[in-house]
């Protein structure tokens, strides 16, 4: 009786061994774990300024774009408006004309 106790203890000595060998692994898998996060987030961390940089170039772009369709729009208004005062200037010059020679044409 006395070897099988001897072999009980031996086992839950060895037993106890591989826990401590597990917790050990364990614990370092964890703390490698948090030192790898920490060093991403510090790479993250110096690149904020380049990912900011990037950012407002490509914003500064969109608005160069948006601001350049805005002027082309502009202009293409203002070229419409031009034609329609140069078409009806005339048909004004013959209504102010004809109102100052006869004022009373326009009563009718």
């Amino acid at each position: 009786m006395e070897e099988s106790l001897q072999r009980l203890l031996d086992a839950e000595t060895k037993a106890q061994e591989i826990h401590s060998k597990a917790e050990e692994t364990r614990e370092r898998m964890i703390q490698e774990a948090l030192q790898e996060a920490k060093a991403k987030e510090g790479h993250f961390d110096l690149r904020i300024p380049e990912l900011h940089q990037s950012f407002m170039e490509k914003a500064e772009n969109r608005a160069e774009q948006t601001i350049a369709e805005l002027k082309k729009r502009f202009n293409e208004r203002h070229a419409q408006l031009r034609e329609y005062a140069e078409v009806r200037e005339e048909d004004a010059l013959d209504a102010a004309f004809t109102v100052l020679v006869d004022p009373t044409a326009d009563e009718d």
